[in-house]
């Protein structure tokens, strides 16, 4: 029996995802919000996350960069969509070792979760492109966490209080991002993100 570990903060998704799962035998499916995670006392073989709870540790020893091998933390799986390179290479940091498309076919999730659980990895193939740009994103996950504030429209004192910074700091990796990019100035650096996927 494979236990699995949901983590998604929406109730509405996490529910149907549980109830889908638990239609499977081999699957011992239990569930918490991005948020409750650390509280969580199961310790599953496998953890399926949105690529948005990535940020949350999976247990209470801040667990998340996973192995899948018996002992060590949980096989990381997690569900994205495509032209989301971005979102890719933070799973990829996270230590992911399987990357299901949210848009895909129930059987493929659970096709990934047998896997992963026998420390194998699993790739949708519709995220096979996604994956090469997400390799060629020029961008340090610093500058795109800058530049993605400052695309909602926070100014640079905000965004240097926020992540304890100097506001010299913040310009120079909005500067570093916008010359990567090869943009004219920072709204042509958040256009040109966006357009790749990686914002």
């Amino acid at each position: 029996m494979i236990r699995v570990l949901v983590l998604h903060h929406a109730s509405l998704f996490r529910s149907a995802l549980v109830a889908l799962l638990r239609s499977e035998e081999t699957l011992d499916v239990t569930s918490v919000s991005g948020r409750t995670a650390s509280r969580s006392r199961t310790r599953p073989h496998v953890c399926v996350a949105d690529v948005d709870c990535l940020d949350y540790p999976v247990y209470g020893d801040g667990a998340g960069n996973a192995t899948g091998g018996p002992g060590d933390d949980p096989a990381l799986l997690v569900l994205t969509t495509a032209r989301k390179p971005g979102a890719l290479r933070r799973a990829f940091e996270a230590g992911a070792l399987g990357y299901v498309n949210k848009d895909g076919e129930p059987g493929r999730l659970v096709e990934a979760i047998h896997k992963v659980a026998r420390g194998e990895r699993f790739i949708d193939e519709s995220l096979a492109l996604d994956f090469l740009q997400a390799a060629n994103m020029p961008l340090t996950p610093r500058e795109l966490g800058v530049l993605a504030m400052a695309a909602e429209g926070a100014p640079i004192d905000e965004i240097a209080r926020s992540l304890h910074l100097s506001k010299g700091t913040i310009r120079n990796y909005l500067a570093a991002a916008i010359r990567k990019v090869g943009a004219r100035n920072r709204v042509d650096a958040i256009r040109i993100s966006r357009g790749a996927g990686w914002l």
